[in-house]
């Protein structure tokens, strides 16, 4: 079974470079950013072409202001599409048009965020298929202001798991009059967010680590809190490590580089036990999601200001 998967990704990878190799060179205007090869297909298995994600984010990107603009991000450029070659960096350089994005001096390098649809599409323009995102702003990048739990479901795990390891982070921070929320990764788990008011990172991070430790030690056959993949069989990994000044984790509504073409995905607390995987969502059903939702399920989220408690 596992040749014949790897032969039918080997095969789509190979048509969509054929079909990439046959655009025609055209171009395609987006909110006054030119596409090049907007027919360009980047998920083979979907037909999503750079044009098609152009008009996703541009649908989106209302619900996606308010979780990326002034934020230091990190891309995951797969200029061919999905399958091809794909790199990560968090800074600018060739083959990334600046003029629409934000520039600051950090260490030498320039770090890059976005303050307007005009960045991202400059983003899509450049085959950006990931947007990742610091947990604080570009103007304050020695505090954080949101913390990210990222539940990772280890071998021998379900879904399942996942949502209930996602209920305890949120009852035990709740218990701590302190109130979360909770989006898909578009890849295999569930990511807890937790606003704050902007706290020193090893404050911040000393607290994230608290938190995953107290779950790994109350039921250490369900979770664990240190990142060694040997000992994560049959376990949900509670990933602090995202919380610290460089880190990053993937910003809501973005899509992933992976077959399907997946996107990170909000969703309200009560929508858990309907959910069928962390993929659910992607380019093609998400914007059919968001017409039918009454309200935002991040709504406010951006305003909260949480002080953290000490954990003794």
């Amino acid at each position: 079974m596992r040749e014949v998967e790897t032969m039918a990704t080997v095969n789509s990878s190979t048509s969509a470079r054929r079909k990439n190799a046959s655009v025609k060179k055209t171009k395609a205007t987006f909110v006054g950013v030119t596409l090049t090869h907007p027919e360009r297909i980047y998920w083979a298995d979907t037909g999503v072409s750079k044009r098609d994600l152009a008009e996703y984010y541009q649908a989106v990107w209302q619900w996606m202001r308010p979780h990326v603009v002034g934020r230091p991000i990190a891309l995951l450029r797969c200029p061919q599409g999905v399958g091809a070659q794909c790199f990560f960096q968090k800074h600018a350089s060739a083959g990334i048009a600046t003029a629409h994005l934000h520039q600051v001096r950090e260490k030498g390098d320039k770090i890059i965020s976005i303050d307007n649809l005009e960045g991202l599409m400059a983003l899509v323009q450049a085959g950006v298929l990931e947007i990742h995102t610091r947990d604080t702003t570009i103007d304050d990048r020695e505090r954080a202001d949101r913390l990210v739990f990222d539940l990772d479901p280890g071998p021998g795990t379900n879904w399942r798991d996942v949502i209930a390891a996602a209920r305890e982070v949120r009852q035990r921070l709740g218990q701590l009059k302190l109130k979360s929320f909770v989006k898909t990764t578009g890849g295999k788990g569930l990511h807890v967010v937790l606003p704050i008011e902007p706290t020193p990172w090893n404050e911040a991070k000393d607290f994230a680590h608290a938190v995953a430790a107290s779950m790994a030690r109350d039921a250490p056959e369900r979770y664990i809190a240190t990142a060694t993949k040997a000992k994560r069989s049959k376990r949900i990994f509670i990933d602090y490590l995202r919380n610290s000044r460089e880190a990053t984790a993937v910003a809501p509504y973005s899509t992933r580089a992976r077959p399907g073409a997946a996107v990170s995905t909000p969703v309200q607390w009560s929508e858990l036990g309907s959910l069928k995987s962390a993929s659910q969502y992607t380019v093609k059903n998400l914007k059919v999601r968001l017409a039918r939702l009454r309200k935002d399920p991040w709504a406010n989220i951006a305003r909260m200001k949480q002080k953290l408690p000490r954990l003794t």
